[in-house]
């Protein structure tokens, strides 16, 4: 065995590398999410549906007009993908969002999406939970997304101007109360005219993704698209 590959097996003898997901030691040759994991996570298989027959496009219907309605993975409570959302938000592991979003992005790529859209952008967070957190978990989705379909992806593209309570246990409605009016455009230049997918982790209500779609389509976007790594059921 080559001595590289021998000091590879000691290190990892001593720090051993685990599945973000499930905590098992990774193998040789995997990263981050074990080939047994990817295997088992729940994949909503939405791009592959007509728009009209797609469930989760219903969450807008009526409200505005959104383009594809996307989400990789299915939110299950206590589950591997609670465990990964878990990691990329509060434990620093940002790879979760940019492995998720390119094994994503390339799915999409293979069903033709690259032609769908000009420009991603991630929901933003409020500099005073940026600064405690350190960074913003829809960028590491989007940053994957952008290396799987081969797009540009722009983290400031949209600003969030109001701090404001989480939305977990908030109803439909107080969800959009809470953020109906906190998200602006910094420069109306950036998304004249595109066909802007905005990304986020997960799509409950749809509150967020709708506030942040207003924003940009009023500031001049010719169409808006949605994707997140994983759909919960609605509270």
């Amino acid at each position: 065995m080559p001595i590289p590959a021998l000091l590879s097996d000691f290190v990892s003898l001593l720090f051993p590398r685990v599945c973000l997901a499930c905590e098992e030691p990774l193998a040789r040759g995997e990263e981050h999410i074990c080939t047994n994991c990817r295997a088992q996570l729940p994949y909503t298989d939405y791009h592959k549906l007509p728009p009209a027959e797609n469930p989760l496009a219903r969450r807008f219907w009526g409200k505005l007009p959104v383009k594809h309605t996307l989400s990789y993975l299915r939110f299950l409570r206590h589950g591997r993908v609670q465990h990964l959302l878990h990691q990329l938000k509060y434990q620093g592991q940002q790879e979760v969002g940019r492995v998720l979003g390119h094994w994503y992005g390339q799915e999409l790529a293979e069903a033709g999406f690259t032609s769908e859209f000009d420009l991603i952008v991630p929901v933003p967070l409020h500099p005073r939970k940026l600064a405690q957190r350190g960074y913003n978990q829809a960028d590491s989705f989007a940053e994957g997304l952008a290396t799987g379909l081969g797009l540009p992806w722009q983290a400031t593209a949209l600003q969030r101007t109001t701090h404001t309570s989480s939305q977990t246990r908030k109803n439909r409605l107080q969800r959009w109360q809470n953020v109906s009016t906190v998200f602006a455009v910094a420069d109306a230049n950036v998304v004249l005219g595109q066909r802007v997918l905005i990304v986020d982790d997960v799509l409950t209500t749809g509150a967020t993704l709708e506030a942040c779609a207003n924003v940009l389509l009023a500031a001049g976007a010719a169409e808006v698209s949605v994707a997140t790594i994983a759909t919960a059921d609605r509270h």
